[in-house]
């Protein structure tokens, strides 16, 4: 199917930052073959659809490379124990709990509700980590359903963790390779798997060298919390005798395509180590303050050379929101005015794009021509000059999620003026509130 795309601002996100204002794009099946000015389009014939944004404008679909799905049914849900002191106690009263109640159907469901976030949010593709001890086998394809009924693209694992035994850790090892082999005989440009680890806190040695071992032999990345809390930290060197990256070094983690997600207590050792190895950190800004962990040295890490790309760690769908909040999080931080600004586009368009195009097979999260066509086009009247100087402060101040009016993926129409064409959003939700009250009441 070749479709032409027109709008009053094309913005590319390509190595100049080029914006056609106006401007015009090409898709050809499930990539952009052309994008440039209005003027230079090209005629109307030879097209199976036309899509005239007129005043709106068009850009690449946002990315969230550390998202955790699962994690929907935790909206409003009342704690059993006291409100939670700590991080720690935050995973055993909360999450770990939530995870343990979830059944098949609680999987599917808690995934496409923030998958729909995703859509009516302009966020196209997202990597991630997915929990649920007492559901392993399969639990991945019921994930992998939901990313395609939705239509998002994305990038799956299980983390594997000792906390609930043995038998579970053997468990989420067997789905990881399981689903990653699946994908890689049949491959697909929506579906792709890393090898998941929970933390280095709840991961043994024998069960580290298990998951490392089966990710060296399907040759993809881990993708694992790291130096989260310091606690993870703490924990590492009473039992490791050894800082949590310098473990991860030394068992085989830490090497290219892998993601550590976090990395907010880390030391000048551990991100030398890092930098050394090619693996991916990920800043979720929003759930670290949410969790009140610590603020990851982001600003640091990038002027080192290390890949830091951006994700929310399922505190919310909406990357739009999340840079917001990386902006004033840094400035706060820092107490400084001036941070924050300039590093925000390469860590959240350059080095996402960076990361997802080591999984995926053409490039994302950009206009021109052999990329991927996930875009969106967002209802946006600039009221100051609009160029690729100003595009930042547009985007910082001007754009957000409610914007999204039509958002494709892959050449295909997922939503079009905010009606989400192959879903009924209504009928999920009222799906989703039953089976949320259900589990609630096993939690």
């Amino acid at each position: 199917m070749k479709i032409l795309l027109k709008a009053s601002h094309v913005v590319t996100l390509n190595e100049s930052g080029q914006i056609f204002s106006p401007g015009y794009v090409v898709v050809e099946d499930d990539e952009i073959i052309a994008a440039g000015k209005a003027v230079d389009a090209p005629g109307e014939t030879g097209f199976d659809k036309i899509i005239d944004a007129g005043e709106r404008l068009i850009m690449p679909g946002m990315t969230n490379a550390h998202m955790h799905l699962y994690s929907t049914f935790a909206r409003g849900i009342a704690l059993k124990d006291e409100p939670p002191e700590n991080f720690v106690q935050i995973l055993e009263r909360l999450w770990w709990r939530l995870d343990k109640a979830l059944e098949p159907e609680d999987i599917y469901l808690s995934a496409m509700v923030p998958l729909i976030d995703c859509v009516k949010s302009g966020t196209t593709s997202i990597i991630d980590h997915h929990a649920g001890p007492f559901s392993i086998p399969g639990s991945l394809d019921l994930l992998a359903d939901a990313v395609s009924k939705t239509g998002v693209r994305a990038c799956l694992c299980y983390e594997v963790s000792d906390r609930d035994g043995k038998e579970k850790a053997r468990q989420g090892i067997e789905e990881n390779v399981r689903f990653i082999e699946k994908y890689q005989s049949a491959p697909s440009p929506y579906l792709k798997g890393l090898f998941g680890l929970h933390a280095s806190f709840t991961v043994e040695p024998e069960t580290m060298k298990k998951c490392v071992s089966e990710a060296d032999r399907l040759g993809v990345g881990l993708h694992v919390h790291t130096a989260e809390d310091k606690a993870d930290q703490d924990h590492c060197l009473s039992v490791h005798g050894k800082r949590v990256i310098e473990r991860f070094a030394d068992d085989g983690v830490l090497k290219q395509g892998t993601i550590l997600a976090h990395c907010i207590h880390i030391d000048e050792h551990e991100r030398a180590l890092l930098k050394k190895s090619g693996a991916f950190s990920v800043h979720n800004p929003e759930s670290n303050m949410g969790n009140a962990v610590g603020r990851a040295d982001v600003l640091g890490m990038v002027a080192e050379g290390i890949t830091v790309g951006m994700g929310t760690d399922g505190f919310t769908s909406d990357m739009f929101q999340e840079l917001k909040v990386f902006n004033i999080l840094h400035k706060l931080g820092e107490r400084d005015p001036r941070v924050g600004y300039a590093e925000l586009m390469p860590i959240l368009f350059d080095n996402n794009r960076k990361i997802f195009s080591s999984f995926f097979d053409k490039p994302l999260a950009v206009i021109k021509p052999g990329a991927y066509a996930d875009l969106i086009i967002m209802d946006y009247c600039p009221p100051t000059p609009f160029e690729t100087g100003t595009f930042l402060g547009h985007l910082l101040f001007g754009l957000k999620a409610g914007m999204v009016r039509t958002v494709m993926i892959g050449g295909d129409l997922v939503m079009e003026d905010r009606q989400l064409i192959h879903l009924d959003e209504h009928e999920i939700a009222a799906r989703s509130r039953k089976r949320s009250r259900e589990l609630w009441e096993r939690y």
